[in-house]
């Protein structure tokens, strides 16, 4: 199944982890755009260029790791959708041309269903995404859950709740289910 991750769920950093932990774990072919991309590293200015620059480095991380992952969206495929939010059509059409399945974001309001229901796909939000890939793949969801959890309680330097951090992090169901 391929996903096309919107800027939103790939920036804050624990929600990142999480979905490309579960695509690590073989449950889907992450995608995403260069312009996605941009967004994300600009969305981290506000804590400073250093952030910025460590974005950056993550995401040629994530470049590396996922070679086919990146799609552009085609003039012609941008020139034709309408989205309620024209900021986020390219959005789409690079999911769209990409072959996506499914299209996950946290701004579904800018995505209505019909619209992208017309480009052969569907869209959700990642706690609904997260919850039916652990419904269908508990033991591989659970892995790179307990992956992620591990990693920020060492770098908090403190014990974390499992459910607090999901919650945080946007998948307030899946922290449920798994706490």
């Amino acid at each position: 199944m391929k996903v096309f991750l919107d800027a939103c769920v790939l920036y804050p950093t624990v929600l990142r982890e999480v979905l490309l932990g579960l695509a690590a774990e073989g449950l889907y072919q992450p995608l995403w755009s260069p312009r996605v991309l941009e967004e994300w590293a600009r969305a981290t200015r506000k804590l400073g260029a250093e952030a910025e620059v460590q974005a950056r480095g993550e995401i040629a991380l994530l470049k590396a790791r996922w070679p086919k992952a990146e799609r552009q969206p085609g003039v012609a495929t941008e020139a034709r959708l309408v989205l309620p939010d024209a900021n986020d059509v390219h959005v789409l059409a690079a999911a769209s041309d990409g072959g996506a399945d499914l299209l996950v974001t946290l701004n579904l309001r800018d995505f209505p269903k019909q619209d992208v229901r017309a480009e052969g796909m569907d869209v959700c939000a990642p706690d609904g995404f997260a919850m039916d890939l652990w419904l269908a793949h508990p033991t591989p969801v659970e892995a790179a859950v307990s992956q992620v959890h591990a990693t920020a309680r060492q770098m908090a330097g403190e014990d974390l709740p499992l459910r607090g951090l999901l919650k945080r992090a946007k998948l307030p169901r899946l922290g449920k289910a798994l706490a």
